[in-house]
């Protein structure tokens, strides 16, 4: 297990078995059930979702050339742009912009995160131990091996662009 500078290595696990949780109860809900305090007439889908990045290009070449991401969208918007990618898996589903880390709250709560050993979002995929190799050839610094939480496995490993990022499969 890797770890950079005095990064406690509880946190992480702490929130990961929290997250964990919440996902698995989710999965195990009844189908057809509805959470209690969801009104009928109102229907709401996740269609975007960001990450804060120090570089919009050093992020874009990671999230695509080593995540294998997709490129959707790239639009000029202020002193950044807007800047999305996508699975290749799902081209009209849920993008993530990699949104320019410029106001100064942002760094610091970034940095908090990154320090804490907090993941900034985790993303699923079809085997942990066989992603965390491909990614591991490619480079990519992991704090954690793949460790089993039954009944997920996940590993977390760092976006090059101040970030913690966790993965995950059943």
């Amino acid at each position: 297990m890797s770890t950079t500078g005095s990064r406690k290595q509880v946190a992480p696990f702490a929130i990961t078995i929290l997250c964990c949780a919440a996902i698995i109860a989710a999965q195990n809900a009844p189908k057809g059930t509805e959470p209690e305090h969801k009104k009928p007439e109102v229907s709401m889908k996740i269609t975007l979702t960001s990450v804060m990045v120090s570089d919009q290009d050093k992020a874009l070449l990671f999230y695509t050339d080593v995540l294998g991401f997709v490129k959707k969208t790239d639009v000029p918007a202020g002193q950044g742009r807007w800047l999305t990618v996508v699975s290749p898996e799902d081209p009209d589903g849920p993008e993530l912009l990699l949104e320019p880390i410029g106001f100064p709250p942002s760094k610091t709560f970034q940095k908090a995160l990154f320090d804490a050993g907090i993941p900034w979002t985790s993303f699923q995929v079809a085997d942990v131990r066989e992603t965390f190799a491909t990614l591991k050839e490619l480079g990519v610094v992991f704090l954690t091996e793949p460790t089993e939480m039954d009944p997920v496995t996940i590993a977390m490993f760092e976006d090059t662009c101040g970030n913690l990022i966790q993965i995950m499969s059943e």
